[in-house]
């Protein structure tokens, strides 16, 4: 029963409506409405006409309330995780972000300037396998002391890296490879390039990958900070750093309050508080909590309800099949597409006397059961435009049909209907409409069965005041 009152109340934060005796302020239906109603929205509602949604949507709520669906455990876990991750990352600030990125960045200095600093190499590689031949070693040999001896001459590193290196990564850019440090590559290529001073290059040397000939362009202590930070914050947010500071803190203020304390009750605490000061917060996790609990009902009453009710959706059919017709004629069977003559008569054989459904298993095991495709097929009811060979063999649309490769013969079999025989011609559609009509079924009980009242007065002030 819906039953609109008169009286305003004279707070800050009137009492908008109430369900089932439960009162919902203006503000909490104000920020569904405005959060729903954007100027984004296509289908953008008045507030009066919202009103109606919102309260089926809190029938439906208290609905769930009233099965207990909010004392699973599944609910009661997935919630609270939503709701954590709503206060998690105030528990820490920038400040504390930016101390361990700084203390990972003292960590790889040390690391990096400990070990020899940083180097940044180009290089020549002729490839060779870890087990070549005799013969191919002899091969990759002489052709890296061919451009050795080419470099010697004054060649063009970057221009010879681009013609000869079998390294394509790298050859695209002359050779150049970024910086590394010690234990980022190969231990031979490693102690090559940092043995050599900038602008010095190596004599071929082998390793796992082949030859090579490396050239050092730069040099470098660690670099600064700055220039890495972005790096190392991004770091830190990838390798889930920011949950185990996060959990650190946690820790540490449980342990400030009382040993008896859990980061858990701590958590609890900063959400009544952040909820407290800040009601798009509260409301944002309300939505979630009702959400939550108004899929899992929907699904209960509506959706899952519906795809079970094999018999309800046939009667729902049968009384509102008028509702069905088409408005053109369909071709219900399958376009296919053979390579030999033979196939197209072999294709119509098998499906004769068939049921619909079963068509595409059986043209799958008895033509494609191997790794010799002889039959491509497209299956469904199809209107005008939807298939082309169906459009130019059932429907008689002008114009010509692409062939398929190495398909060429076209054929088409099953009937054209002017209207669904049954309901498994237009089964998504019904299956639409019937969950759409049991939904409505449902709500008219639930308003039959839940009080409500709303202040049109209140109404009326909503975004007003």
């Amino acid at each position: 029963m819906l039953v609109y009152g008169s009286h305003t109340f004279a707070q800050s934060d009137p009492t908008l409506l109430t369900v089932n005796g439960k009162p919902v302020t203006r503000s909490e239906f104000e920020y569904s409405y405005n959060k729903n109603n954007t100027e984004s929205v296509i289908d953008k509602k008045t507030v009066e006409e919202y009103v109606e949604l919102f309260v089926n949507y809190k029938l439906k709520v208290e609905a769930a309330l009233a099965a207990r669906l909010d004392t699973l455990a599944s609910f009661q876990k997935e919630f609270a995780t939503y709701r954590d991750q709503q206060i998690r990352p105030s528990v820490i600030t920038d400040a504390d972000v930016e101390r361990e990125a700084r203390r990972i960045y003292d960590e790889y200095k040390a690391r990096v300037d400990g070990s020899g600093g940083l180097v940044r190499p180009a290089h020549i590689l002729v490839q060779m396998r870890q087990k070549a031949s005799a013969e191919e070693q002899q091969r990759a040999k002489q052709r890296i002391d061919s451009i050795y001896q080419a470099l010697k001459a004054g060649a063009d590193f970057a221009e010879l890296a681009r013609k000869c290196s079998d390294d394509k990564g790298s050859a695209a850019k002359g050779g150049e490879l970024p910086w590394i440090e010690h234990g980022q590559t190969l231990k031979e290529f490693e102690d090559q390039a940092y043995r050599l001073e900038v602008g010095g290059m190596s004599r071929p040397f082998v390793s796992p990958a082949g030859w090579h000939i490396v050239l050092l362009r730069d040099k470098s202590q660690c670099f600064p900070y700055d220039s890495l930070r972005a790096n190392i914050v991004r770091f830190i947010d990838q390798r889930g750093l920011r949950d185990l500071l996060i959990n650190q803190r946690l820790d540490s203020m449980a342990k400030a309050i009382s040993p008896k304390t859990t980061p858990a009750e701590v958590l609890e605490r900063m959400r009544t508080e952040m909820v407290a000061k800040d009601p798009d917060l509260k409301y944002l996790i309300q939505e979630y909590h009702d959400g939550l609990l108004l899929y899992e009902m929907s699904n209960r009453e509506v959706w899952e309800k519906a795809q079970n009710d094999e018999a309800g959706l046939r009667a729902y059919f049968a009384k509102n099949k008028k509702k069905y017709r088409w408005d053109e004629p369909r071709y219900k069977g399958i376009a296919y597409h053979v390579k030999v003559k033979d196939d197209v008569k072999a294709v119509k054989k098998v499906l004769k006397g068939l049921p619909f459904d079963q068509w595409g298993d059986k043209l799958r095991t008895t033509f494609n059961s191997d790794s010799v495709l002889r039959i491509r097929v497209e299956k469904g009811i199809f209107k005008k435009g939807d298939n082309g060979t169906v459009d130019k063999m059932v429907f008689k649309a002008k114009g010509d049909v692409m062939p398929m490769k190495d398909f060429p013969i076209d054929a088409v079999y099953g009937k054209k209907l002017k209207a669904p025989q049954q309901l498994e011609d237009v089964k998504s559609i019904v299956l639409s409409d019937y969950q759409e009509a049991l939904e409505k079924e449902w709500v008219t009980r639930l308003r039959q069965q839940y009080p409500v009242t709303v202040d049109e007065n209140v109404l009326k002030t909503v975004n007003k005041h």
